[in-house]
């Protein structure tokens, strides 16, 4: 099938795309990558009549840190995060979740921005900042907002980003030292989605889990923050009861949908199992710092 026909738009500056996107309205949709949107448009289950193309917009690319905080623009592709030495010394949970998506063709020009603006609860980078306590910059022609990636996602597709903004960069404040970190991802093959996954940060102090944060992947209509399971560590010595609450709290927190590559009780088994693997390798990481 191919799309029905659209007008494309080719902004050089922001104020020109968001001018684009106050003249064309509903009627409009932005592209990043195009992983997401050129198939809904060639199966004809997105049909805009006007295709904004974010892609020469230099404003939106990048990454730097400032103040402390890591700043990555929102058209800033897969393959940029995987290669970034700042992310890989300051942040390198986000280049472990982005080695594990799709293949390098894909991650060449998918974006992070693209990815997390389109709520899809299969995407992998959602996990990854709740995890990494990110925040979003949201900007309209009537200014800016910051808002929490833990409660942006609110359904299948759908987020708290508004039909007139754009998502112009992620905000992520670099993990205190001695924080472990892990992706834990099961899949069925490269550049599949997840049949379950789950994004983890950690850190001990005086023996105790003193911060824990769990993420979960494509386990429910949107991506899950385990809170419950987060509770059962923190301040709680990292001994097998906890792993086993921690992972049984995990699977609790799921509400998966059978398909292909599962069902309900499977994935929930394989979220409760990723959640297992991915706070041992944080705790790995997290007591012995110098090991990758």
């Amino acid at each position: 099938m191919i799309p029905r026909p659209f007008e494309y738009h080719a902004p050089k500056t922001l104020s020109e795309a968001f001018s684009l996107l106050g003249a064309h309205g509903d009627t409009a949709k932005l592209l990043a990558g195009g992983h997401s949107l050129l198939p809904m448009m060639k199966l004809r289950f997105a049909q805009p009549d006007h295709l904004i193309d974010l892609g020469a917009l230099a404003e939106l690319k990048g990454i730097r840190e400032e103040n402390g905080v890591v700043w990555i623009g929102a058209m800033t592709t897969e393959n940029e995060l995987i290669w970034s030495p700042l992310l890989q010394a300051r942040c390198p949970l986000i280049v472990e979740g982005a080695r594990q998506i799709a293949d390098p063709q894909v991650r060449y020009r998918g974006t992070l921005g693209g990815d997390l603006s389109h709520g899809d609860p299969g995407n992998d980078h959602p996990a990854l900042m709740i995890a990494l306590d990110a925040s979003f910059v949201l900007q309209g022609a009537a200014g800016e907002r910051v808002v929490s990636a833990d409660g942006f996602f609110v359904g299948t597709y759908a987020t708290l980003l508004e039909p007139d903004e754009i998502m112009t960069g992620i905000r992520i404040p670099v993990p205190q030292p001695g924080t472990g970190y892990c992706y834990a991802k099961l899949k069925r093959k490269t550049g599949d989605f997840a049949t379950a996954a789950a994004a983890v940060t950690l850190r001990l102090g005086g023996g105790d889990v003193e911060h824990a944060r769990i993420a979960l992947t494509n386990v429910g209509d949107t991506v899950i923050r385990a809170v419950d399971a987060e509770q059962a560590l923190i301040g709680k010595p990292f001994d097998t009861l906890a792993l086993d609450t921690a992972a049984r709290l995990a699977m609790a927190a799921c509400d998966p949908a059978p398909d292909l590559r599962g069902d309900a009780d499977y994935k929930r088994a394989m979220a409760g199992e990723m959640t297992r693997r991915a706070l041992n390798t944080a705790y790995e990481r997290a007591a012995n710092p110098a090991r990758p």
